[in-house]
């Protein structure tokens, strides 16, 4: 995939003589100090619209500097709005010729979960990091693919699940991990909005794309299972079913499910585009501590059963993610969320579906 393409047809491509500074043919004209690191954006849909690249522009660490989208109308906007060279812009059949472009250093990949394999692994072979939106992929084997392909050409891969770099969720994990309010010994939680995707091409309807309540809201719950009690699950059971059939069809409206942890710790989990849910709570063996909500972009705050409050941080969590993301690249440090916690919650995902087509019943993991 790693092709390279000359000069000459880049130039072009792009229609201007600027590519030569990113070509490998130096001019210090050109260069960039690189106290920050340059971010190009894959996919230029409502996240990326609307958090990402605002965010990019109050970082300190890294920056807006490339777009990948296959909507070519999207690219005089966002070159108009954000700065972008006509170097820096790219479609999905171009991306392997981010190798040759020194101004980028990471790859964020915005685009539906059914299409993330595909994307992610192009930028590590092309030797840039990869920061890859949850849910991670579709199936563990694409989840390893990813892993491999960045392992191999030794870039830095992490998955954006914004909350473990949120304050108040960071205290939730410290809680659990120094006992605070003693042992664990259950957890309720949930992530899921009232609404309708009415667009058929709307991705969140389509299973190819990884669409569905599940992979698109399920993770948030998933995730916060694992990071509220520090373990690994053993076992997954759950219940798939959509209410409005004529918008989801192919893909599920609601799931429930359990989780089994060892000593038989069980958390219960909700999602749902039917219902409105956000919510984390931790039963101990000596209090209780909660996040409500627990996964919103703004007013992430929470209570504990001695009344401590926890209130919200005043943060842009894409700001902070990308930052800690980018320091951990800068330092050269193992990133707050590797891909293999990305893995790990698809392999439930999976697990989850399977349970429920085999009525509910308990699947090993």
């Amino acid at each position: 995939m790693n092709r390279q393409i000359s000069r000459r047809s880049f130039l072009k491509q792009t229609g201007t003589a600027l590519a030569a500074g990113s070509l490998g043919f130096p001019s210090i004209l050109f260069r960039r100090r690189k106290t920050k690191l340059g971010v190009a954006l894959v996919g230029l849909g409502s996240y990326a619209t609307g958090q990402l690249a605002p965010a990019l522009q109050e970082t300190e660490h890294c920056e807006l500097r490339g777009i990948v989208t296959g909507t070519p109308s999207k690219i005089p906007v966002w070159q108009e709005r954000y700065g972008i060279p006509d170097q820096n812009v790219y479609s999905y059949e171009t991306l392997p010729d981010v190798a040759n472009n020194d101004d980028i250093d990471v790859i964020y990949i915005v685009t539906p979960p059914g299409i993330h394999a595909r994307d992610a692994i192009v930028a590590a072979e092309a030797g840039k990091h990869v920061w890859c939106e949850k849910p991670m992929a579709m199936n563990p084997d694409e989840c390893q693919a990813i892993i491999d392909a960045a392992n191999k050409s030794g870039v830095q891969l992490t998955i954006g699940y914004r909350m473990q770099h949120e304050p108040n969720t960071q205290t939730i994990i410290r809680y659990g991990e120094q006992q605070t309010y003693g042992a664990i010994t259950g957890v309720e939680t949930g992530a899921g909005y009232s609404g309708a995707h009415r667009d058929p091409d709307n991705w969140r309807r389509i299973a190819r794309l990884g669409g569905g309540a599940l992979y698109d809201m399920g993770v948030y719950p998933i995730n916060a299972a694992r990071y509220a009690t520090g373990m690994e699950p053993v076992m997954v059971r759950g219940r798939q079913w959509s209410d409005r059939e004529e918008m989801y069809s192919e893909v599920d409206e609601h799931t429930d499910f359990e989780l089994m942890f060892p000593g038989d710790l069980t958390a219960k989990g909700e999602t749902s585009f039917g219902n409105s849910t956000n919510y984390l709570n931790v039963e101990c063996t000596d209090g209780w501590y909660k996040l409500s909500p627990m996964q919103s972009y703004r007013g992430v705050q929470g209570e504990t059963s001695d009344g401590t409050q926890l209130p919200p941080a005043g943060i842009n969590q894409q700001a902070r993610q990308m930052d800690d993301n980018a320091l951990a690249i800068k330092e050269n440090r193992k990133p707050l969320v590797p891909g293999e916690e990305g893995l790990a919650d698809i392999r439930i995902v999976r697990a989850i579906m399977e349970s429920s087509s085999r009525d509910e019943e308990w699947i090993r993991l």
